[in-house]
This record gives structure tokens, C-alpha cells and sequence, in this order.
């Protein structure tokens, strides 16, 4: 199996990074203030302006580690990709099942199982953890109504029926959302989900994560051999990575909201982090940046067991073991996709 490895996260948006060698030489002010050996790397994320050397990106490409641009305030940029790899048989497969609505359907329908079961997840976490501190009635009422949509998934027959019953799923769930942030509420209030930008500094944080977590599927998705451009659930669009957007719904109640959850109520990130721009959008500091990113990778190394293989694996490499599973379905190793399901 896939084994966890480092990832470079460059936050400062004067560094610029080259090659030397085998080694990522990064630079600010002319001066080196890192150098590291390549082959220790799976993906390096870029929050800077400045960029990175065509040597650095082709060695990249060549040896299958992830290279992708951000701006300094989790605005996804690009990703560089080299030659296509991978089985040509299952590319070709996953193209013909996504203009295919009724086989895309079932897949499309599996994310979405995933996702609001493990958003029911998040929410009884904290109404079993904190019925003193949160309205359990408000907990009790969202964990049953998304339960009733879980029962009805199933049933759909067009990804339109799909995406209209994930938008109400979604509106169910962050209608609460309020109610599991536990500390610092008045530095962190939350009315709705909101984005391009981040009203809010819960939104700015919620949108930071949810880039990072698109990034990771993005490449587990193509360390298989699929395409993360051509989804099932999410319509195809220039430049947007659907398949990515598509395994990332059932993953981020668990990697990305309760990641958010933990720093606020733990303290770990402050409202002195956060600064709204004239435009309206709120971004977060260097120093809060640097925080999340820490946080992010620790949560990474925590172990799991993983409810469909029966194996205890690192939190980070549950991307890839989709990716996988999602790989075999298509080839026709498996009867179904079978979602991530926190427990």
C-alpha cells in the first residue's frame, strides 16, 4: 500500500523554489532557506506568487510528486501533471461512464451516502459530547432529517435528483453548523456556507481546508490512473478537477469540518488570524496559514480503521484508498463503490 509521505507546504509568497540536484532548494531574499532531497517529497503546495523553476517542475512530473499553486489565500491556481499514467483501458472506461448518466448514477449516488452520513456523524459526535452545551433538540431534528435523505438516495435516478437532494442535505447541516462551534463564538460566528469569496473567518477556514483536501484527492486520484477532470456527481467544466470535487463531498465532513471544528474550539487558531479585505472576502494570516497547515498533517498520521478493507491506515492515505476502490469498481473488480463511512 501507498505509504504516507512528506509534504512540502511553501506559505511565504516571496519564496521561489528550483532544483539543485536531487534536492527542492527554496529561496527568499536571494538567500536558500530550505533544501530538500526530492524523493522524500509526495506533493509540494505552493502559497506563493513567484512561483517554481521548469527543472523543478519537470522532475516533479517524472517522479509522480504533486506540485500545485495556490494564492497566499487557498485560491486554487494549477497543478502541474506530466505524461499520462496509468491503465489506458481504465481512463477510456471512466470517460464512457461519465457520459452515461444511469451508470453514473450509482457512483454519483454513493458519494453522496458518504457525505451526509458522515456529516449525521460529525453532528451526533457533538451531541453525544456536548448535550450540555449545544440545543439538542436543533442536533436532534438535522441528524433525523438527514437520516430521511440517506433513506430516499438510493432512489434517484439522475444526478440532478442527486444535487438537489445534496443542496438541501447541505442546508440541513450547515443550518446547525453554529451549533458545534463551542468556543470563541464571537470570533467565529457562523450564519451560511458562503465562498468566492469567504464572508466570514469560520467560511475563510472552512474554504482554506476544503482546497487542501481537493488537492489530495486530486492526486490520489491520479496516482490510480483516472482522470480527476472527469466526474460523475460534479458537471465537467474547463479547469475544474469534477472527480476530484466528487470523492472530496464524502471525505470533508470528516477531514475538513471537524479538522475547523477542533482548531476553534481547541484555541489553536484565534480571530486576531483573520483580516477582511475592502472586497469583503476574509483571509487568514501567515502565522494562522502555518497553524492549519501543522494541524492538517498531524491529523494526517492519526490511524484509522478502515470500515470497507478492515485495516488500520493513516487519516491521509483514506484519499487514496478510495481512489483505489473508485479504480476497481470501474474495472469491474467490485459489484459497487462502497463510500467512506466514519465511524
Amino acid at each position: 500500500m501507498k505509504q504516507l509521505a512528506n509534504v512540502l507546504y511553501i506559505t511565504s509568497p516571496e519564496a521561489y523554489l528550483s532544483l539543485d540536484g536531487e534536492n527542492v532548494v527554496v529561496k527568499k531574499d536571494e538567500h536558500t532557506s530550505t533544501r530538500l532531497p526530492l524523493h522524500n517529497l509526495e506533493n509540494i503546495v505552493c502559497f506563493n506568487y513567484l512561483g517554481a523553476s521548469p527543472a523543478l517542475m519537470g522532475a516533479c512530473a517524472e517522479r509522480d510528486v504533486g506540485l500545485c499553486f495556490l494564492t497566499p489565500n487557498g485560491r486554487f491556481q494549477a497543478r502541474v501533471t506530466g505524461k499520462v499514467r496509468g491503465n489506458v483501458l481504465l481512463r477510456k472506461k471512466q470517460y464512457r461512464v461519465s457520459e452515461q448518466e444511469p451508470a453514473s448514477v450509482p457512483i454519483a449516488a454513493s458519494f453522496l451516502l458518504g457525505k451526509i452520513a458522515n456529516c449525521r456523524k460529525v453532528i451526533e459526535r457533538t451531541r453525544r459530547d456536548h448535550a450540555m452545551l449545544v440545543d439538542v433538540e436543533a442536533l436532534n431534528h438535522a441528524s433525523a432529517a438527514l437520516k430521511g435523505i440517506l433513506a430516499v438516495i438510493p432512489e434517484c435516478r439522475s444526478v440532478s435528483d442527486l444535487m438537489g437532494f445534496e443542496g438541501s442535505a447541505a442546508k440541513l447541516y450547515f443550518r446547525v453548523f453554529e451549533q458545534m462551534i463551542l468556543q470563541q463564538r464571537e470570533e467565529f460566528p457562523f450564519k451560511e456556507r458562503n465562498r468566492r469569496p469567504p464572508l466570514d473567518n469560520m467560511n475563510a477556514l472552512l474554504s482554506f481546508l476544503y482546497t487542501l483536501l481537493t488537492n489530495e484527492a486530486a492526486s490520489a486520484l491520479e496516482s490510480v490512473g483516472l482522470d480527476p477532470y472527469v466526474g460523475f456527481l460534479h458537471q465537467d467544466r474547463p479547469g475544474r478537477p469534477s472527480l476530484a470535487l466528487d470523492l472530496m463531498e464524502e471525505l470533508r465532513p470528516v477531514f475538513a469540518d471537524r479538522l475547523a471544528l477542533s482548531l476553534v474550539n481547541r484555541k489553536q487558531v484565534s480571530g486576531r488570524g483573520f483580516a477582511a479585505k475592502e472586497s469583503g472576502g476574509v483571509l487568514m494570516d501567515d502565522e494562522t496559514r502555518k497553524a492549519v497547515l501543522s494541524a492538517w498533517q498531524e491529523r494526517k498520521k492519526e490511524q484509522i480503521l478502515h470500515p470497507f478493507l478492515k485495516e488500520r491506515i493513516p487519516f491521509g492515505l483514506i484519499p487514496h484508498v478510495q481512489a483505489m476502490l473508485l479504480a476497481r469498481y470501474l474495472r469491474g473488480d467490485l459489484d459497487a463503490y462502497p463510500p467512506f463511512f466514519w465511524s
